[in-house]
C-alpha cells in the first residue's frame, strides 16, 4: 500500500513539474520586461524605456554590386537609400554619463522605394547579453537600485552572473573595452543572425557589422575621468557639420554548424565576408523634435530579401519595442 502511494505521488511530481517550468517561461512577457525596465530606471513619460538617451541623424546608404548577388532586397539596389539614424546609450536612465561602461546603439531606418522600410538596431558589442528573454528580464531586475544605497546590489549582480552564463560574454567584453570617444569612431554589430535571400531564392545565413572608415578609437583611461557626461551628442553634431561620417557594412557568411539562434555566441573568425555597402551620416541633431524621435526601430521590420532566423531574442525585441512604443504614443 505504501509503495503504491509512493508511486502515485511520484507520478504526480513527474506530471506537474513540466507545467511549473512552462508557466515560468510564459511569465517572461514583453509587458513584464518593460515593467521591469520601468522599476529599475524609473518612468519617463513619453520616452523610450530602454536606450532612452539618444541623438538623431540622417544620411544615406549605397550598396555594392556584390551585395545584390546575396540578397534581392531593394536596400542593395546600388542606388542611394535615405536613412534616418539614432545613436544611443543602453538603459533607461536619460542622464546616464557618456563614459558609462555600457553598450552604445545605432538604429537605422532605410526608406526604400514604394513605401517599403528596412530597419536595423545594432550595438557596439559583438554579442548580446542574453540568449533568451528570461536572462534579459533577470538582468534588468538584478540591476534595480537598492533603496538604501541608490545603487544596484553587488551581491545580486554576482548571483545573477553565476546563474546566467549566457550573460558573461558581453559583460566581459564591456569590462575589457573602454567605451568609444565618439559615435563616429565606433563599430556597430547586428548581433543576430539573418537570412539573405537572392533573386534565385538562395538563402545565405549572415551576420553584419558597420565599421567606421576613420577607424575605431576608445576613450583612454585618463579620458574616462575627464570626458564629462554629455560629450557624445555634441561631438556627433559638430563633426558631421564639418564632414560626413562613414561606415562600411561588412557581412560575414555563415557556415554549417554556426549558431543561428543565440546572439551571445560569436562566429569563428575565419569566415568569408564581403563589403555590402557604405553608410554615410551627413548631419545630426538633438533627439527632441528630431526625425528619429517618433520612430520605433523594430529590428523585425525587414524588406523582401532579408529575413529573420528563429532567434528568440530577436523576435522578443520586436514585442518589447511594441509595448514601449505604445506607452510612448499614449504619453505614459
Amino acid at each position: 500500500m505504501k509503495l503504491r502511494k509512493m508511486k502515485l505521488a511520484l507520478s504526480c511530481v513527474m506530471v506537474v513539474s513540466p507545467v511549473f517550468t512552462l508557466a515560468a517561461e510564459q511569465e517572461v512577457t514583453a509587458p513584464r520586461v518593460v515593467q521591469a525596465l520601468e522599476a529599475t530606471f524609473g518612468v519617463h513619460q513619453g520616452e523610450r524605456r530602454n536606450h532612452i538617451k539618444g541623438t538623431c541623424a540622417v544620411g544615406e546608404f549605397t550598396a555594392t554590386a556584390e551585395a545584390a548577388s546575396y540578397s534581392r532586397s531593394a536596400l542593395f539596389s546600388g542606388q542611394a537609400v535615405p536613412v534616418i539614424a539614432r545613436f544611443s546609450l543602453a538603459g533607461g536612465n536619460p542622464k546616464v554619463p557618456d563614459v558609462a561602461q555600457s553598450a552604445r546603439g545605432m538604429a537605422l531606418q532605410f526608406k526604400l522605394p514604394k513605401g517599403q522600410l528596412h530597419q536595423m538596431s545594432m550595438l557596439n558589442t559583438p554579442m548580446f547579453d542574453a540568449a533568451h528573454p528570461g536572462t534579459f528580464l533577470d538582468l534588468t531586475e538584478a540591476q534595480r537600485p537598492d533603496p538604501a544605497t541608490g545603487k544596484p546590489d553587488p551581491e545580486k549582480l554576482k548571483a545573477f552572473r553565476a546563474s546566467h552564463p549566457d550573460s558573461l560574454a558581453q559583460a566581459q567584453y564591456l569590462a575589457s573595452h573602454n567605451p568609444p570617444d565618439s559615435y563616429t569612431r565606433s563599430a556597430f554589430f547586428g548581433i543576430h543572425t539573418f537570412k539573405f535571400i537572392n533573386a534565385q531564392d538562395k538563402v545565405t545565413l549572415v551576420r553584419w557589422r558597420l565599421v567606421p572608415q576613420e577607424g575605431e578609437k576608445p576613450l583612454s583611461n585618463e579620458a574616462l575621468k575627464t570626458a564629462g557626461t554629455d560629450f557624445l551628442e555634441t561631438a556627433l553634431i559638430r563633426s558631421t557639420s564639418n564632414k560626413p561620417a562613414r561606415w562600411d557594412m561588412l557581412v560575414t557568411v555563415g557556415q554549417p554548424g554556426d549558431p543561428q539562434d543565440d546572439p551571445t555566441q560569436s562566429w569563428p573568425a575565419q569566415r568569408p565576408e564581403f563589403k555590402a555597402g557604405t553608410l554615410t551620416i551627413t548631419s545630426a541633431s538633438t533627439q527632441k523634435g528630431g526625425l528619429c524621435e517618433p520612430i520605433n526601430f523594430d529590428p523585425m521590420v525587414m524588406a523582401d530579401g532579408i529575413a529573420p532566423t528563429n532567434d528568440p531574442v530577436l523576435r522578443f525585441r520586436s514585442q518589447a519595442y511594441a509595448v514601449s512604443f505604445g506607452k510612448r504614443l499614449s504619453g505614459q
